[in-house]
């Protein structure tokens, strides 16, 4: 416990103690990213596909793709983060990696009810939060950016070119995830296809919690806890095997 909040603080320091506005400005992201989509599709559309409010909808989708996209990435970088520290036998590899899981994760959940929270104040949203729907949704967006991360923390140290094809990928991500539309609202041949991406069956329950009639039959939490499960132990038997060699290259 000691070696993980020692960690913890050197990630605090190094992230958000040496920037201007520290902390604020994993605030201002979101904000800012919401607020340009609301004008944007404002000037489009007269309402959003799901309510009545355009930056409650796309919250509800930027912010969980958003703690997806940041926590696996930290993750995935951890040891090469922590390499140095891991030569020290105090320090291993599964602490590094809770470190960076743990902190981050909770920064993104903190903005996450700052940015949400605030919508719902400044707003008329004529939405009814279900506390337990939501942190479930956060619940399942955490553990498959723990279970992608800790399996990309293998395959960015074993193949230094996936790293630059994960980035590829994770691009048209931002486009299919759901933050802008609705996947019952796609043909169904696309729907199928998109039912597949973990990260559609997030954002869509997610959305059930705050849009009381808002109840989408193609979400499959099973579907997530397996993809991320499977990720996490093949990555923790991979880096448990190999972690020490990979970092001696």
């Amino acid at each position: 416990m000691r070696a993980i909040l020692a960690l913890v603080l050197r990630e605090m320091s190094a992230t958000y103690g040496r920037s201007p506005g520290g902390y604020v400005w994993a605030i201002l992201e979101p904000i800012g990213g919401i607020a340009l989509l609301s004008l944007v599709f404002a000037l489009t559309f007269h309402a959003p596909p799901l309510g009545v409010n355009f930056p409650l909808f796309y919250a509800t989708g930027l912010l969980p793709f958003m703690l997806f996209s940041d926590v696996q990435g930290k993750v995935a970088n951890a040891l090469n983060y922590s390499r140095a520290l891991l030569a020290y036998p105090a320090v291993n590899f599964l602490d590094a990696l809770i470190a960076r899981f743990a902190l981050n994760t909770l920064t993104k959940i903190v903005v996450s009810y700052v940015v949400l929270g605030g919508c719902i104040l400044l707003f008329e949203t004529r939405t009814t939060p279900d506390p337990v729907i939501i942190l479930e949704a956060y619940g399942l967006a955490a553990l498959l950016a723990l279970g992608v991360g800790v399996l990309n923390a293998y395959l960015f140290l074993r193949f230094p070119l996936w790293q630059h094809v994960w980035s590829i990928i994770m691009r048209p991500m931002f486009l299919i995830s759901g933050i802008f539309f609705l996947i019952d609202s796609l043909p169904r041949w696309i729907a199928d296809w998109l039912w597949f991406n973990p990260l559609i069956h997030v954002i869509g329950r997610l959305r059930a919690g705050f849009y009381g009639t808002y109840r989408p039959d193609y979400i499959s939490q099973p579907y997530v806890v397996g993809v991320a499960l499977v990720c996490l132990l093949l990555g923790l038997l991979f880096l448990g095997r190999t972690y020490r060699d990979l970092l001696a290259r």
